[in-house]
């Protein structure tokens, strides 16, 4: 028995000393191809972890057949973001952790004019240096039958951005509570209600301005949402006035 004991450790030896050995042989060229194959990989199935389900597609085929719309899933960031700020192993390499959108490049990575993005159970808007935005709930309607000619749409349609960066700090500030526009309750941070439709105007400087029109499809079990999305309306994009001090 003791043999047999002895016999296993040096296996594990042998082993251990063959693959330190394998990847010791391995050029330095060939460990970077690997790399960038295992990083490959990893992309692949996190893309996978954030695509919505065929069920999800068949029930907004209708919405999805028009021009401007999308489905998509977002990820909750207090959940999912990098390990870093999460002590878990439900973390992803994708920036911002798959809690982030851009209605206008279609993307998950922050950083591109995010637009959206989920954490703590709250939907939010704007994100860095002087971007802001506001949203409000309009309770259960249809995504089909909005438009930026909507009598609920229209106040958010007549917002005009601020033009120097110490007007958009401030409008950052009001937004930040509830702020009333036309009619319209705003703020930059709602509660994520399942069945809710809601109004985003986002304003990223060097980036875009737009308003969206989205429904909060269902929750899935790992707390991710699954958000239907109709853009209502592309304002020119949207740039801060350079201010200069004249000296007399």
């Amino acid at each position: 028995m003791r043999r047999a004991s002895i016999l296993v450790l040096v296996g594990f030896a042998l082993l251990s000393v063959t693959s330190i050995a394998s990847a010791q042989s391995k050029t330095r060229e060939q460990l970077i191809e690997e790399i960038g194959s295992k990083r490959s990989e990893l992309s692949a199935l996190e893309q996978q972890f954030l695509a919505v389900t065929e069920a999800d597609e068949k029930a907004f085929a209708e919405l999805l057949s028009q021009p401007n719309t999308g489905l998509i899933r977002l990820l909750p960031r207090d959940v999912f973001e990098s390990a870093v700020y999460k002590k878990n192993k439900k973390t992803l390499t994708i920036t911002g952790g798959g809690a982030y959108y851009s209605f206008v490049r279609l993307t998950h990575e922050y950083g591109y004019g995010s637009d959206i993005s989920l954490d703590s159970g709250h939907l939010s808007v704007g994100f860095a240096g002087a971007d802001y935005g506001m949203i409000v709930k309009l309770g259960d309607s249809a995504l089909e039958n909005l438009s930026a000619t909507h009598p609920l749409v229209v106040p958010l349609t007549r917002y005009i951005p601020a033009k120097t960066e110490p007007e958009a700090r401030i409008e950052q500030r009001r937004f930040s509570s509830e702020t009333e526009i036309e009619g319209l309750s705003l703020r930059n941070r709602v509660p994520a209600e399942v069945n809710a439709t809601y109004l985003i105007r986002s304003i990223d400087y060097g980036d875009s301005d737009v308003l969206v029109a989205i429904k909060v499809v269902r929750r899935d079990s790992d707390g991710s949402l699954i958000v239907a999305w109709k853009l209502l309306e592309k304002y020119s994009t949207p740039n801060l006035a350079r201010e200069t001090n004249i000296l007399r």
